[in-house]
C-alpha cells in the first residue's frame, strides 16, 4: 500500500519526514501533494471532470460529517468541538454555536459558551504571528482559556501555502462559503456520529488510537 495525502499545506511535505510521523520505524505517509500540484497534474493529463462518469467514493471515505468539513476554515475545529459538547441536534443550539463568534476572518477570536452551567472560554487564532502573541499573553497570565485552536495560515487551510495563488478577497470569500455550504448539505453534523469513523475506532483503531493517531512533536533542528 502507498499512502498519498493531498494537502493545502506545504509544511506537510516536511512533517511526514519527521521521526514523530513514523510508527515502528516506518513512515506513516509516503507522499504529500499540494492541491496546486494536483491541479497541475490533472491539467497536464488532460482530465476534464465534466466528461467523467459519476462514481461513488471508495469506502471508508464515502461518508463525511459537516464538522469534519469545516476544519478547513479558521474556527472550524472549535465549532466542531462545541457541537460535540451539545447533546442532540437542536437547530437553535446549532445556530447559537454558529453565531457565537467562532466564524470570521479575524486573526484572533475569543468565544464564550455555556456548557451545563459552566462558561467555556476558547480562543481561535490563525497566522503564526498572531499565535506567538497569544502564547506570550497566556504565559504572562494575562488571559486564560479552556481551549485554544491554532492554524498556521491566516484564515485557515483555505489559504494554505499549497493552495492556488494569487487570491483576491472574492476568492477568499468563495472558499469559505464553499466550506460552509458543504456543511449545510451534510446529514451528519458531528464528527463522532459518523458511522464509518465509529467503525474504525471499534475495529482497526481499537486500542491503537494513541499509537497511530496522536503525535507529540519535539523542536526540530535547523
Amino acid at each position: 500500500m502507498v499512502s498519498v495525502s493531498i494537502m493545502p499545506c506545504t509544511a506537510k511535505k516536511e512533517e511526514i519526514l519527521r521521526p514523530e510521523s513514523s510508527t515502528n520505524g516506518k513512515q506513516d505517509i509516503d507522499y504529500v501533494l499540494t492541491t496546486t500540484e494536483l491541479i497541475g497534474m490533472i491539467r497536464k493529463a488532460g482530465i476534464r471532470f465534466e466528461n467523467l462518469e459519476i462514481e461513488a467514493t471508495d469506502m471508508p471515505f464515502g461518508i463525511g460529517s459537516g464538522a469534519g468539513v469545516i476544519f478547513g476554515v479558521t474556527g472550524g475545529v472549535t465549532e466542531a468541538v462545541l457541537r460535540r459538547l451539545r447533546e442532540g441536534h437542536n437547530r437553535v443550539e446549532m445556530e447559537k454555536i454558529k453565531f457565537s463568534g467562532v466564524r470570521g476572518e479575524e486573526g484572533l477570536k475569543e468565544v464564550e459558551f455555556d456548557y451545563n452551567g459552566r462558561t467555556i472560554r476558547a480562543a481561535v487564532v490563525s497566522g503564526l504571528g498572531n499565535a506567538n502573541n497569544l502564547m506570550k499573553r497566556i504565559q504572562k497570565g494575562e488571559v486564560q482559556y479552556d481551549f485554544v485552536e491554532v492554524m498556521a495560515c491566516r484564515r485557515g487551510c483555505i489559504m494554505g501555502g499549497g493552495q492556488p495563488v494569487p487570491v483576491d478577497p472574492e476568492s477568499r470569500i468563495a472558499r469559505s462559503k464553499g466550506i460552509y455550504d458543504t456543511d449545510i448539505n451534510t446529514q451528519i453534523k458531528k464528527s463522532n456520529e459518523n458511522p464509518l469513523v465509529q467503525s474504525l475506532y471499534d475495529g482497526l483503531l481499537k486500542g491503537k488510537t494513541h499509537e497511530l493517531l496522536h503525535r507529540n512533536f519535539e523542536a526540530a533542528g535547523k
